[in-house]
């Protein structure tokens, strides 16, 4: 059943929205008096940053739900629909950012729950809205990816491929898409300040505030933007880093300390996104990881 008051205004849904990006999303679009379908596995934290935001019932619903288990991410986005009506925007922005070594048997572990989670749980959030917004003729499906898709890092192994998919995944729907009505828009965020990106023990260049994200952010996802690189200094750095020659990347990553491993072990240091973070770490993607 679909709510009387404030229906007219559009609707937004975000997953990994209990902190971080998603959170300051879901501030940009209240700002502009969106209406909000908040999802991540902490929904008592999401309903308490709605009740501090006034946000009642009518402007904010929280389901809780852990986008890596498929099922439950497509029931999220069906209970959605069927309470506040469809989403003009669905933004994807769950995400995990743990290092990895090969060398570690454990750490296949965590490249499985990492594809799982950055890129099927992406694909089980659209599954629900795809069709209704194709046969509505309308809508707007946000992929956020990560400077890490353009070329792998040391320790990131994981990580960057699942961004590096993310990123084909969504082209792939785009191109599919195209005529429809329905946009795909790829955010490709550089260094966003997060309390769990704080934990990382590497210089971050043109760190940016999640808040300065998010407008920056909501901006192309009105304009229908195909793909986003934010900050604009990270879209001048994204053609040198692909264009590279591999001796010369090779040489300038050398020695670069790596993405600490879960529990800061192996070759790894303090943990980071999701590693031996607090509960429900997890739910901010990649913690504003390049």
């Amino acid at each position: 059943m679909t709510m009387a008051a404030n229906e007219a205004a559009p609707l937004a849904f975000i997953t990994g929205a209990s902190s971080g990006i998603g959170q300051a999303l879901a501030a940009r679009y209240a700002q502009l008096g969106w209406r909000l379908a908040l999802v991540a596995r902490r929904a008592q934290a999401m309903q308490a940053w709605a009740a501090a935001c006034g946000l009642g019932p009518e402007r904010c619903v929280a389901y809780a739900a852990d986008v890596a288990d498929e099922a439950a991410a497509v029931a999220a986005g069906q209970a959605c629909i069927e309470r506040q009506g469809l989403p003009d925007v669905v933004v994807a922005n769950a995400g995990i950012s743990v290092g990895m070594d090969t060398r570690e048997r454990a750490d296949l572990g965590v490249m499985r729950e990492t594809l799982m989670l950055n890129v099927l749980g992406v694909a089980a959030t659209f599954h629900p809205f795809v069709e209704p917004m194709r046969v509505r003729g309308s809508g707007r499906l946000v992929g956020v990816a990560s400077m890490a898709s353009v070329r792998g890092l040391p320790g990131h192994g994981a990580y960057c491929a699942s961004k590096a998919a993310l990123v084909a995944y969504c082209e792939s729907l785009r191109v599919e898409y195209r005529g429809s009505g329905v946009r795909v828009v790829t955010l490709v965020p550089g260094y966003v300040a997060t309390p769990l990106t704080a934990r990382n023990p590497y210089a971050m260049p043109f760190l940016i505030s999640a808040e300065s994200f998010a407008e920056r952010a909501v901006a192309a996802i009105a304009a229908g933007t195909s793909r986003r690189v934010i900050p604009w200094q990270m879209a001048l750095v994204a053609p040198l880093m692909r264009n590279a020659p591999d001796a010369l990347y090779d040489r300038l990553f050398k020695g670069r300390q790596r993405k600490p491993r879960r529990g800061g072990g192996g070759t790894g240091a303090a943990a980071a996104n999701g590693a031996s973070a607090p509960a429900g770490a997890r739910d901010d993607p990649a913690a504003g990881e390049p």
